[in-house]
């Protein structure tokens, strides 16, 4: 067992937002690192392109050492043993959210031993999602009340 305590933060970050900013800054608190780790899914259509969103993340944490960000085309579960994760990292803005990552939880448990812990969005971010950022992007809106300071890639 590694004694570095790993989570991996999966997602579309498409784009990253305030709130995921927020997730990884008390999860930092539980865990020694945390691996944002960027799903490639080729059913989804992204507004930014994978490198794009790599980019922006990374520059985002170029001096936390703690955080590191990687892509992968796997279950995610399958990437976690891969790069030594014990923990699956995921946030939850409502009740709906909370049914769907516990099913996928139960199943990721059921499949290889990994426990997810879940962190609630603070009340000031649970009406950001990276979908209703995209929909203001496609309407020529300002989005930088939405997105981490230092994203230069919005």
């Amino acid at each position: 067992m590694n004694s570095e305590r790993i989570a991996l933060f999966p997602g579309t970050f498409d784009p990253f937002t305030i709130g995921h900013q927020s997730l990884v800054s008390r999860g930092l608190t539980l865990v020694d690192k945390i691996i944002i780790s960027i799903g490639i899914n080729d059913k989804k259509q992204t507004y930014f392109s994978l490198e794009k969103r790599m980019e922006a993340i990374e520059h985002l944490y170029k001096d936390e050492p703690r955080v590191k960000v990687m892509s992968y085309d796997s279950l995610t579960v399958d990437f976690a043993k891969e790069v030594g994760a014990e923990y699956i990292m995921r946030g939850i803005r409502t009740v709906n959210d909370f049914e769907y990552e516990k099913s996928i939880a139960d199943v990721n448990r059921k499949l290889s031993g990994i426990e997810t812990f879940i962190l609630f969005t603070e009340p000031e971010h649970t009406h950001i999602s990276s979908s209703i950022v995209r929909e203001l992007l496609r309407y020529g809106k300002d989005i930088s009340q939405f997105v981490p300071k230092g994203t230069d890639l919005y």
